[in-house]
């Protein structure tokens, strides 16, 4: 009987233990953790593929992109609640180790009494039906008690802490929808460039600088907390990698060489998204896949430089520009087709095949209105005419 209290000490030690340090890896230490175990990883590992998994059979892109919306909030809600079981788990069995308690009926509680009563100690309920009747007990009751209101304490920041992170992430990207349309693309931002600010030289250095600290944002956000990467956008069009994707394939474009735009800025930008879709990859525990497909063909790259000369920005051509361009994108694309895969969040391809609206172009009373204006019309010009 001995050796089972000792045993259940040691093993509830080592409980509170885990869950604590993960607890403080996960929601205090801002930086990322390399160790070989860790119970949020192991966590988000056995949920995350399972519920990828299941939206998949999901035919609608709308539909799917709704059910994985919900991942994020609900995997940070049971990671809480996975927390608050492992202490409460830890604590019994500590107690239970120690023994000396009494319940209302003047006996010695079974473990499972003792696992209620750890439950309602964390929570700090108090009901008095089980009593610790030993010095050891009682200081486990407080110290559990405490940890129960510094729990809460952690749940009250931390909420609040993932959801401003989320919001900054996704202002920057809301603004690049009227700069490089919805899905954004390097084409059309280059190309909007191009169209609103001829030979305005500033114009897209001012984008990438503030894309720059974008970049470095959602690196640090990210490491912080791996979890704002299940957060989905608020439109289904949109996402922080496809925002990511767009930057870099826009800063590659420059650096290769574009006619009148100079290259500075665009290298500075194209550094620190390229650090982040590396580093981010391995947070995300993504793997690499030889066989990806290639985003830019030598055909699309083709139509590509068509379109830009259209709007009077020329490609630099020739093999050099080429191999180049190549060399820049070969530093990025295995890390964002990898993220892409692993977080089931489609890239933006290089140039939309056909134009497409805006969100802010697209409103449900669009229709009905125009219809009613159309009616307008008519009417005022049947008058005019008599």
């Amino acid at each position: 009987m001995v050796v089972l209290h000792i045993l259940s000490i040691v093993v509830g030690l080592v409980v509170l233990w885990a869950v604590l340090l993960d607890a403080l890896e996960t929601v205090v230490l801002p930086r990322r953790v390399n160790r070989v175990f860790r119970l949020t990883a192991w966590y988000y590992r056995a949920t995350w593929g399972p519920w990828a998994g299941m939206t998949k059979r999901i035919k609608s892109q709308g539909r799917r992109e709704s059910v994985l919306g919900y991942f994020g909030p609900l995997s940070l809600i049971f990671l809480l609640a996975l927390w608050a079981a492992g202490l409460i788990l830890g604590f019994a069995l500590v107690q239970y180790g120690t023994g000396a308690h009494l319940s209302l009926s003047n006996a010695h509680p079974g473990f499972g009494l003792l696992l209620y009563h750890s439950g309602e100690t964390f929570f700090t309920l108090g009901y008095g039906d089980i009593v610790p009747d030993s010095g050891w007990s009682r200081f486990l009751a407080v110290l559990e008690a405490g940890m129960g209101f510094a729990f809460l304490g952690i749940v009250i920041g931390y909420l609040p802490t993932i959801y401003s992170a989320f919001s900054r992430r996704e202002i920057e990207i809301s603004l690049l929808d009227a700069r490089a349309g919805s899905p954004p693309t390097a084409a059309e931002l280059l190309r909007r460039y191009g169209q609103y600010s001829p030979g305005n030289e500033n114009g897209l250095d001012r984008i990438f600088h503030d894309w720059e600290r974008w970049s470095a944002e959602v690196l640090e956000s990210h490491l912080s907390y791996p979890v704002l990467g299940f957060f989905r956008s608020q439109h289904n069009n949109q996402s922080w990698l496809a925002a990511l994707t767009t930057i870099l394939d826009a800063t590659a474009l420059v650096i290769a060489g574009v006619d009148g735009i100079p290259s500075e800025q665009a290298k500075i930008t194209f550094a620190m998204a390229r650090h982040a879709a590396v580093d981010l990859s391995q947070v995300a525990d993504a793997t690499y896949d030889p066989t990806f497909p290639d985003r830019l063909p030598a055909a699309d790259l083709a139509r590509l430089r068509s379109a830009l000369t259209d709007k009077g920005l020329r490609l630099c051509e020739g093999m050099e520009a080429e191999e180049k361009l190549a060399a820049l994108r070969a530093m990025y694309e295995p890390y964002v087709l990898a993220l892409a895969r692993k977080l089931l969040i489609a890239l933006p391809p290089w140039q939309h095949p056909e134009r497409k609206p805006d969100n802010w172009q697209v409103a449900p009373w669009d229709e009905a209105i125009a219809a009613r204006n159309t009616t307008s019309a008519s009417n005022y010009s049947s008058e005019d005419h008599f």
